[in-house]
């Protein structure tokens, strides 16, 4: 059983509700769609699923259905307790707290390889580039995910070189993992609808010794590259690459920060003596 239209707009209606426009909520209310995401998480029985923005629990129970153990984290304290009565008795579990500020360890245990936590959300889009990023970097438990985002900012996570929409995220996501979008998602099967499609993006980890100094480093030349993204990488990059690194880390001066590969960015940062650790 999962959410419809109609079932989503009278819990909201019963308990005096309105969606958020300051926490990006757009619910998800359509069953087709939340068991396509389930389908496309690749969960089942036995799997760990942490669910952001939970909302009224329409993915939630898409998700539970699969019988993966679900933990579902919700930040506003006053859908949490609508969404405990829909979803906790399924097994999932309802945690009150910001994704953004919350303690990832204590909720998630230490990281296990042998069964890693995947992420399934619809993320709400003012904060979904910056969750990402944040979660790749900080909570190694989680070894992939499936988020649900707008187009543009899906197409952003998972662009490659020569991409329009190739930028500072696309690199950044790259770092640490491959990004690719499975599908997308019509504004229709939300409550309300939001004004532009959303995009559902795969990102799966990649084994990577993410020493924090060297990224740091390659991040700062990603940032100020694409800063000034018209602007060929001699002059955009001036002020932290000596001339004499391009041609050491064999990337073209003359090249723009779309162009290059992350790879190519971290050659370049190593071999500029103060983008090195």
């Amino acid at each position: 059983m999962t959410l419809s239209p109609t079932a989503v707009r009278e819990l909201l209606a019963g308990h005096g509700l309105q969606p958020s426009r300051a926490l990006g909520q757009n619910f998800v209310a359509d069953p087709n769609t939340v068991r396509r995401v389930a389908r496309l998480a690749g969960i089942g029985p036995g799997d760990r699923v942490v669910e952001i923005g939970a909302g009224l629990g329409s993915l939630t129970l898409a998700l539970a259905e699969t019988g993966a153990d679900v933990t579902a984290v919700e930040t506003d304290r006053h859908l949490v307790p609508i969404l405990r009565t829909v979803v906790e008795a399924t097994g999932a579990t309802v945690v009150h707290a910001d994704a953004l500020t919350l303690d990832w360890d204590d909720l998630l245990g230490p990281a296990d390889p042998a069964r890693p936590w995947v992420l399934v959300a619809n993320l709400p889009y003012n904060i979904a580039t910056l969750l990402v990023l944040d979660l790749l970097a900080d909570v190694p438990q989680i070894d992939r995910m499936l988020v649900m985002v707008q187009l543009e900012v899906g197409e952003r996570l998972a662009a490659t070189p020569g991409d329009k929409s190739y930028g500072i995220p696309s690199v950044k996501v790259a770092w640490w993992a491959g990004a690719q979008v499975v599908g997308k998602v019509p504004p229709t099967v939300f409550v309300p609808p939001p004004r532009v499609d959303s995009a559902l993006v795969e990102i799966r980890r990649r084994p990577v010794a993410d020493d924090a100094a060297t990224r740091a480093a390659v991040f700062a030349l990603v940032e100020a590259g694409f800063g000034q993204r018209r602007k060929m990488l001699r002059r955009s990059l001036a002020e932290l690459v000596p001339a004499e690194a391009f041609a050491t880390a064999g990337v073209r001066p003359e090249a723009r920060a779309e162009e290059l590969t992350l790879d190519d960015w971290c050659r370049l940062a190593a071999a500029t003596p103060a983008a090195t650790p």
